[in-house]
């Protein structure tokens, strides 16, 4: 009886999945892949996985992460732009990245070239090794003041979150740091952790555990609010002590290339509207690590995610690590 039972809700559920899925105008027949353009365990790695289970849990097809990590993201991005435009690859990361890659120079490819499908707001942190001195962020300040070029902050790269933050941070504070990069933000966290750099300005997401377990020290977070993480406490802003740093969202999400067939968009806006928004994993993931939901896309996503795209496009000009002027490829003045 009990196997008869157990037999019966199986059916049950699986008939629902099928019911589901059907609602959609897209069905895939084989598993999808997303490209991951940073190294595993990351920000862009932890929350794609989370927006993964929800896809394959709308649709019943596998979805299977790839990280393909080099060039500050733009090589596993490029591998998206050159695959067919058939719905079984996508691209993830941040939206300011995918909207800064003809500036940078890095990849010929702009923002309208995709259409995005948004999950959380990740926020920078300058985090210290908790062996160092620098006990605030006015004590790291003039530590780089007084040594320039003599303190070595670890990023994902220029074009990463952690790079854009530390350029828009030393411009603002009038510093000189030196920046150490490596392929994905957490083996730049791992190394600032073990001592092999004094300080990073990774996300929030990628310094928790770090944080929690005390060895790292948040001293500000690159936002327009202070961050609340638990276990750590309050971290409070950047603009704080630096008033000059213009704090921006920056958005993580998964992002489609145009040309990909019409049916596959609206399923995925459908999933998008329906689960994603409603996501307990992905609300429990923020809460945890220091995130915000942010189920966005279409002409909303785009929007949201233009300031950011402006802010670090114009900020790298300013300070000539630009290749290319941003109001040549369509990026207007913050």
């Amino acid at each position: 009886m009990k196997r008869t039972l157990l037999a019966a809700a199986a059916a049950v559920l699986a008939l629902t999945g099928v019911a589901d899925a059907q609602n959609y105008p897209w069905k895939p027949t084989k598993p999808i892949t997303v490209v991951v353009p940073w190294g595993a365990g990351g920000s862009t790695d932890q929350v794609v996985r989370l927006l993964a289970k929800e896809i394959e849990g709308a649709i019943g097809q596998t979805v299977v992460i790839v990280n393909q990590p080099g060039a500050s993201g733009s090589i596993g991005t490029k591998s998206v732009v050159e695959a067919p435009k058939d719905g079984y690859m996508f691209a993830s990361g941040a939206a300011k990245d995918l909207g800064t890659y003809p500036v940078t120079g890095l990849l010929n490819t702009k923002l309208d070239d995709w259409h995005l499908f948004l999950g959380v707001i990740n926020a920078s942190v300058m985090g210290v090794n908790a062996a160092t001195p620098y006990k605030t962020l006015d004590d790291l300040v003039k530590a780089m003041k007084e040594k320039p070029n003599g303190i070595t902050v670890a990023t994902a790269g220029i074009n990463s979150s952690g790079g854009a933050a530390l350029g828009a941070f030393a411009q603002a504070a009038g510093v000189q740091p030196r920046q150490v990069t490596y392929d994905g933000g957490n083996p730049a966290v791992i190394a600032t952790a073990g001592g092999e750099t004094q300080a990073t300005t990774q996300l929030a997401v990628e310094q928790a555990e770090m944080l929690r377990a005390k060895r790292l020290r948040a001293l500000g977070v690159f936002a327009t609010k202070p961050l609340e993480l638990e276990g750590v406490g309050t971290i409070p802003t950047i603009t704080s002590s630096i008033p000059a740093y213009k704090a921006t969202d920056n958005y993580f999400g998964i992002f489609v290339p145009k040309g990909t067939p019409a049916e596959v968009i609206t399923t995925l806006e459908m999933i998008w509207k329906d689960k994603v928004g409603k996501s307990e994993a992905l609300k429990k993931y923020a809460t945890q690590r220091g995130a915000i939901v942010a189920a966005l896309y279409g002409e909303e996503a785009k929007k949201a995610v233009m300031p950011a795209i402006q802010e670090f496009a114009w900020g790298m000009w300013e300070r000539k690590e630009a290749k290319v002027d941003p109001a040549t490829v369509g990026i207007p003045k913050p």
